[in-house]
């Protein structure tokens, strides 16, 4: 058995990548802050099972061999419309690790359904050769996806869980909790901030209780 795409580390890189194909592919069944809850959890494992890949002996011979893309332009653009739908206005973001932040003096504009459908494509296509069983194509896909993922997708893999990080905790739902906090604060005149507080523990709490602290 080859331990380098059969290792436990690559195993476990191949169901991650699964599973984070299966979530870009059913985006459109998904609701947005479902989808994006799910991505800001699955995106680290991710990247964490990437860094774990094992290293190969073999990593600079060349291989005469072709191996098969399965995502098409037609694929990737279904991904990516099907994310950028969902996403909507909040589908950009401001990137300043981008390769042409080199020749611009302010942040690039960059898109979520365009990173994670690139990301969706290197992986789709290793884990598709990879289910086809020739151990020689999975090792050249293996090396490909791996190389890919320290050059390209995996500091856009980085780049758009910040942008995803920013809209699930976005400032508008501590806004929400804010004010729903203080709608259950019934100011009173003349009394002070401690004193407002007072008045909603009480009324959280029974009397009994709010009468044994205060003993």
């Amino acid at each position: 058995m080859d331990n380098y795409i059969f290792s436990k580390n690559t195993i476990e890189f191949v169901t991650v990548g699964v599973e984070f194909c299966a979530l870009m592919e059913k985006v459109q069944e998904s609701e947005k802050c479902e989808f994006i809850d799910t991505t800001v959890k699955i995106l680290p494992l991710l990247y964490l099972k990437a860094i774990l890949l094992p290293d190969s002996n073999e990593e600079n011979e060349e291989y005469d061999i072709n191996i098969e893309h399965f995502v098409t332009e037609e694929i990737y653009e279904y991904i990516r419309n099907s994310i950028e739908q969902i996403l909507g206005e909040q589908d950009s973001y401001l990137e300043v690790f981008h390769a042409d932040m080199q020749y611009s003096e302010s942040p690039i504009i960059a898109y979520i359904s365009e990173d994670l459908t690139d990301i969706y494509q290197d992986i789709k296509d290793f884990i598709s050769v990879y289910s086809l069983g020739n151990e020689e194509c999975m090792r050249v896909s293996l090396n490909e996806c791996k190389n890919n993922f320290m050059d390209y997708w995996g500091q856009k893999l980085v780049n758009v869980l910040r942008a995803l990080h920013s809209l699930k905790y976005s400032s508008e739902e501590s806004e929400d909790i804010e004010t729903h906090h203080h709608d259950n604060i019934k100011p009173t005149n003349g009394n002070n901030l401690f004193s407002q507080r007072q008045e909603s523990w009480k009324e959280d709490m029974n009397m009994d209780e709010w009468n044994k602290w205060n003993e």
